[in-house]
């Protein structure tokens, strides 16, 4: 899943080189923080939110698959 989202972001920004995905493990569920750089996080997050929205909904139907629970925090 930590290559799914990185995958994703890097597709998105001008420097994907400053993409990472860090997973956070819990007992139901597995936190990934995208940190990427300043200037391209309004491309991740997207108007309204929707880009973003749409990351956090391919992750739940991956997770769906895989029968874990993911949840998506963008850091800055």
């Amino acid at each position: 899943m930590k290559e799914l989202v990185e995958q994703i972001a890097r597709s998105l920004v001008d420097h994907p080189e400053q993409v990472t995905v860090h997973a956070v493990e819990g007992e139901q569920v597995t936190v990934l923080e995208l940190r990427v750089a300043p200037s391209d996080l309004g491309k991740v997050i997207g108007k309204q939110g929707r880009t973003a929205r749409s990351i956090r909904t391919i992750l739940g139907a991956a997770g769906m698959k895989m029968r874990k629970r993911f949840t998506l925090e963008i850091l800055e």
